[in-house]
């Protein structure tokens, strides 16, 4: 059965069984290119290298756990996604995957916008320099304050997600004397085939105003008439980690007949539509996404027939990747503590990671590729699972994969396609101290974020 969507985590329609693996891959030493960073390779003696660096020297300077980020990549992909969408249209990356000031810094020197969703992330936003008028705010319950700085400093857009949003933003507008651009989302009952707890755009979960019923027309109506928003557009956000535009074309439909009406009863028609983000990458070899251009132009095309059956203006499109720029351009490092087989199972391997730096696979159940990136090996391959050293049985990093019979103690591993999510999600369970951001590019690396100390552990405890 052909999936329309990729799951972040358990598949819908097509359900593995448990227990289920593909066959091990015929060199495990190759490092597949839609998985890892773009300059990602091994060196003569079998080392992997990022920016033209040894992971082993990496680990030797920066130690492990630790995230490290193909600069180059990113950059790459940001002006793939920037140029794909052209003049036209707006590309907000969406924050909440890995925000960091060098990642707004490289944002904005790469002609990318910003999509926020906390006040923590418009602080970070702005003193790194990101103009106010590129940035936009997300949020199914912002408080007070977060939006009266919001308005304060000059948001670009606001996306209001409830009918009493559009009353609370509209009022702290008018007592700041400003006219608040804003956006309304909507659900627009689009299943798109992935993990319940990312799927976003069916009307049972916390997200936006729902189409169904008539209240995303009646939000529509209320906004219209305060004095204090400036109503620009309809946004819609169907899930993430999707991988064709089925569900996009459904979205699109539903939200031009949606501006459709809104002319019919207003005579107005309404600038924007933001179809949002969700885009998903490569985790493992099976995954198959697509690139900035062929997304540009689908949406493009999908946009315009159906304005062009509504007799509608073409709006401006705005679109939100976070994942698909940030997620295949690092991968974490960790070092193997201990090796434990289980005859007829599996082979436990454990890091000196977990759960704390990679949450996604105990949350989600989502999958994973692994590599031994410290040395090449001709052993055959073994069934594994690398765990963390939490104490929880689900402390796991990737569920199943196959590494090296002669793995031991010491030897390097990584797990690609950690760029989005990993760091943002990492915790202190267990008093782990989070591990850092280590950007490389050139040769040369540089912490963007540093690793946590037992002394920042001690600081918040007040005691």
């Amino acid at each position: 059965m052909s999936r329309s969507a990729h799951p972040a985590g358990p598949r819908h329609a097509d359900v593995v069984p448990e227990g289920h693996y593909t066959a091990p891959p015929t060199d495990l030493n190759a490092l597949d290119e839609k998985v890892w960073a773009r300059t990602v390779g091994r060196n003569g003696d079998g080392v992997v290298t990022v920016g033209g660096i040894e992971v082993t020297r990496l680990a030797e300077e920066f130690g492990t756990p630790a995230y490290f980020l193909d600069e180059a990549d990113f950059r790459a992909r940001c002006r793939a996604w920037a140029e794909a969408f052209g003049k036209d249209a707006d590309v907000f990356y969406a924050g909440k995957a890995f925000l960091s000031r060098a990642i707004v810094r490289w944002l904005k020197e790469e002609g990318l916008n910003l999509d926020v969703c906390s006040g923590g992330e418009l602080t970070t936003a702005l003193d790194a320099g990101m103009p106010a008028e590129r940035i936009a705010f997300h949020g199914n319950n912002k408080s007070v304050q977060e939006i009266e700085r919001a308005v304060s400093v000059g948001v670009g857009r606001i996306v209001l997600d409830s009918f009493e949003e559009i009353v609370r933003v509209a009022h702290i507008a008018q007592s700041q004397g400003r006219r608040q651009r804003v956006q309304i989302r909507v659900t627009v009952g689009v299943e798109a085939h992935t993990h319940e707890f990312i799927a976003t755009a069916h009307e049972d979960q916390k997200f936006g105003i729902a189409l169904a019923g008539g209240q995303a027309a009646e939000a529509v109506r209320r906004a219209l008439k305060l004095d204090g928003i400036e109503l620009i557009g309809i946004h819609s956000h169907i899930g993430s980690q999707i991988f064709d535009m089925a569900g996009f074309e459904v979205s699109a439909r539903r939200v031009v007949q949606l501006l459709a009406a809104v002319r019919d009863e207003h005579g107005v028609e309404l600038p924007e539509i933001d179809l949002g983000g969700g885009l998903g990458i490569a985790y493992t070899s099976d995954d198959d996404p697509r690139e900035p251009h062929h997304i540009a132009k689908a949406l493009h095309e999908i946009v315009t027939r159906e304005c062009e059956a509504a007799d509608l203006r073409t709006p401006r499109i705005s679109v939100e990747p976070g994942r698909a720029i940030v997620g295949p351009t690092a991968f974490t490092l960790y070092e193997v503590g201990t090796v434990k087989h289980l005859e007829g199972l599996r082979t436990y391997v454990s890091v000196d990671g977990g759960m704390s730096d990679n949450i996604r696979t105990a949350l989600y159940d989502a999958e994973y590729s692994v590599a031994l990136v410290s040395r090449t090996s001709d052993a055959p391959p073994m069934l594994s699972r690398v765990v963390g050293k939490h104490c929880e049985s689900g402390d796991i990093v990737v569920k199943d994969a196959f590494l090296p019979a002669d793995l031991a103690p010491g030897d390097l591993i990584a797990v690609p396609a950690t760029g989005a999510y990993c760091r943002s999600m990492a915790s202190n369970y267990n008093h782990a101290l989070r591990p850092p951001v280590v950007a490389v590019s050139d040769g040369e690396a540089r912490v963007v974020v540093r690793r946590e100390t037992e002394e920042d552990l001690l600081r918040l405890d007040v005691g």
